[in-house]
């Protein structure tokens, strides 16, 4: 009972977040029978059918007027692996509105995707926009069979981020999703919904939008339609003006249940929606920091010199723990550290992207020599749309900051062309001056405020937002393109801007700035956001067994206090490395939650993942007991085994071995704990 008033609790105040435009949905999409990728792309962009999406233009919604509008569709050559590429365009018969959609097919997952661009090619403003839904769609299924919505929580520094959110739809009813401050996976929502039709066979739809997307479901007649977009739009444009929307990706999945599904997603994320290098996926780091934190005042890194920070990363190598990469964080710039500043943190300090002189007089190009120098890389810390009032930015580039009378936070206008460039250079050439290999990106700012108030001066709602995502996407590509090999990390308030956009430009390796260490927490964000996500981190604060397996992910961040008198032990720490690296190649293969979807976050409770390689039909159990009122034993059913082999399970901690047969195994077998706080792993392989 508990656990179906948190899920129902969290729907309902999801629901009532908003309540954009819905009703009917123009393009209905048929989850009965599996279709290929390029039927999908036939049934859904075709002259004389409506397409599917919508939008309100002078006041009138397009679903009275598309059809008589041109139509022309065109393939796009593609030289990637699995990929259809299509122009579809609808031009007004006066041709002055003309409403591009970027259509991309990956016939490996039956996934198809779109973006809309609208360009203005008249002589005179546009009709006002508004209304924009990126989908507006229309599921149906077999007979009476229900439609349930798997989505999660955002990220709000808590133990519920990333909580499951379970929607068993009712007629009449409709369900609103959108996020808060601006940032698209902040507190409220997540841009991922695994939409299952019957129990074997649904569709996850995502959306690509860094700023304040919506999503709303509603039941009627057996069918579920769903409008997805931006909140806020209601604009003209002036001639020759264009702007685009957010992404909206379907991928198709059948047999099975939704878990089978949520793996079929994590594998699309992998192929289509991860960074490459090279042409293929980079290893998910293991971070290592320089011993964060200082006695006050100093915080952050606002007191580690370069002297110290060499020093450092030649401890590391000392005690054989040389990370991946050394993460420098938030307070090397200018006016930010140093004992003597008191009142002056990394946080009111951001906008002067200069190292500070007295504390790095060499710039941190000497920090970067001495990580390479170790094998290993150097990632920075920058926070460049927040501006604080007395920086270098807010001082000398006033004409390119939304200001509030209300903050000494100023909002870095990345929808000014002239900005954003200035941006790019400013920022790549620091990376290339100082011999950085991995940018780190921060975002501690509610930004819908900041465009509200610009967006009033122009009196075009919405616009101030897509032209800082559009320029936020330039910067990031311009990054990427001029560093071939750099990795983004995207943290924003810790895992508050995760979307199809961003998980294709980045990785955020701290996905919650909740309680830093805190494991059982930590267990709750590992168990729901990997249904989701196979990239992702957070901090891993100790050695101690139970605190290293509640914190490991696909990637990790060290933050060991190494030069620390009796913080842990060196040999202790060298195994978290070796077993780490042998866990990461997990997280990118199969992952099973064995617990639920219900509220799991209190002490009381005993919470289990599966980590399954189907190549090599090997797998990890991992499992906690939190504190003393949760059971000392739980029952698990693996999933993803070969019922009829038999399978060995090794305890990581006892190297005690037994048999079980697949189906034993699935059916369901018994962990123990013989303390709490406790842990298990066992590791299991095929005979």
């Amino acid at each position: 009972m508990r656990r179906n008033f948190f899920l129902l609790r969290v729907a309902l105040f999801c629901c009532l977040a908003v309540l954009p435009l819905t009703g009917y949905a123009q393009n209905e999409i048929s989850l009965k029978k599996q279709l290929t990728t390029q039927k999908h792309i036939n049934s859904l962009f075709a002259k004389g059918k409506k397409p599917p999406f919508s939008f309100t233009y002078g006041d009138v919604n397009s679903s009275e007027f598309i059809n008589k509008w041109k139509f022309t569709k065109r393939a796009i050559e593609c030289n990637l692996p699995n990929t259809l590429k299509y122009e579809v365009l609808y031009t007004e018969p006066s041709g002055a509105m003309e409403v591009r959609c970027d259509v991309t097919g990956y016939t490996d997952f039956e996934a198809v995707e779109w973006v809309l661009h609208f360009t203005n090619k008249g002589e005179a403003n546009s009709k006002n926009i508004k209304n924009v839904s990126a989908s507006d769609i229309c599921f149906t299924a077999k007979g009476n069979e229900a439609f349930t919505i798997f989505t999660a929580r955002g990220s709000n520094g808590s133990r519920h981020d990333f909580a499951p959110i379970v929607i068993k739809t009712e007629c009449d009813t409709t369900y609103t999703f959108m996020p808060k401050n601006g940032r698209s996976s902040d507190t409220f929502a997540f841009p991922f919904f695994n939409i299952v039709a019957g129990g074997n066979k649904g569709v996850m739809l995502s959306v690509g939008w860094t700023g304040t997307w919506f999503a709303d479901f509603s039941l009627a007649n057996g069918k579920l339609a769903s409008h997805s977009g931006m909140k806020n739009t209601d604009l003209f444009l002036y001639p020759g003006e264009s702007i685009r929307t957010p992404l909206v990706s379907l991928m198709f999945w059948e047999g099975g249940d939704r878990l089978d599904g949520q793996n079929r997603f994590r594998r699309f994320i992998l192929a289509h929606h991860t960074h490459k290098i090279d042409g293929k996926n980079f290893v998910p780091p293991m971070c290592g920091g320089f011993e964060w934190g200082d006695p006050a005042p100093c915080n952050e890194y606002a007191c580690l010199t370069e002297e110290m920070a060499v020093a450092m990363v030649k401890r590391h190598k000392q005690f054989g723990l040389v990370p991946e990469v050394f993460w420098l964080d938030a307070g090397w710039y200018e006016g930010a550290g140093g004992p003597n500043y008191e009142g002056r943190t990394w946080y009111n300090t951001v906008g002067t992207w200069k190292a500070d002189k007295e504390r790095f007089p060499n710039g941190l190009k000497p920090i970067s020599k001495a990580a390479h120098d170790m094998g290993a890389k150097l990632m920075v810390w920058f926070e460049p749309e927040r501006v604080y009032k007395g920086s270098d930015f807010y001082n000398n580039y006033p004409q390119w900051l939304i200001k509030s009378e209300k903050s000494n936070n100023a909002l870095f206008d990345l929808g000014n062309k002239e900005a954003c460039d200035f941006l790019c250079k400013h920022i790549g050439d620091f990376i290339e001056e100082n011999g950085i290999d991995y940018y780190r990106q921060d975002f501690n700012c509610a930004a819908d405020g900041y465009w509200a108030i610009k967006d009033k001066v122009d009196g075009r709602k919405g616009m101030s937002e897509i032209r800082h995502i559009e320029g936020l996407y330039r910067f990031w590509d311009y990054l990427l393109a001029r560093f071939p090999n750099m990795v983004i990390d995207n943290c924003a308030s810790g895992g508050r801007r995760l979307d199809l956009e961003t998980t294709s430009r980045s990785i955020p390796l701290w996905r919650t700035d909740y309680n830093y260490g805190e494991p059982n927490g930590y267990q709750n964000h590992t168990h729901s956001l990997n249904m989701f996500l196979p990239l992702n981190a957070t901090g891993t604060y100790s050695t101690d067994p139970y605190h290293w397996r509640s914190s490991i992910s696909s990637s990790t961040g060290h933050n060991w206090a190494i030069t620390a008198k009796g913080g842990f032990h060196i040999k202790d720490a060298q195994k978290v490395v070796e077993k780490f690296k042998i866990l990461r190649d997990y997280f990118l293969e199969d992952f099973y939650p064995l617990s639920g979807d219900g509220n799991l976050t209190g002490d009381e409770h005993c919470i289990a993942y599966q980590l399954n390689k189907p190549s090599d039909s090997t797998g990890y159990v991992l499992a906690f007991r939190r504190g003393k009122n949760a059971p000392d034993k739980t029952v698990v059913r693996l999933r993803g085994l070969s019922p009829e082999k038999n399978y060995k399970l090794t305890d990581d901690d006892t190297n005690a071995v037994i048999t079980k047969s697949g189906k034993e195994l699935m059916e369901g077998f018994e962990i123990t704990f013989d303390k709490a706080p406790g842990s298990r792993m066992l590791m299991y392989s095929a005979e």
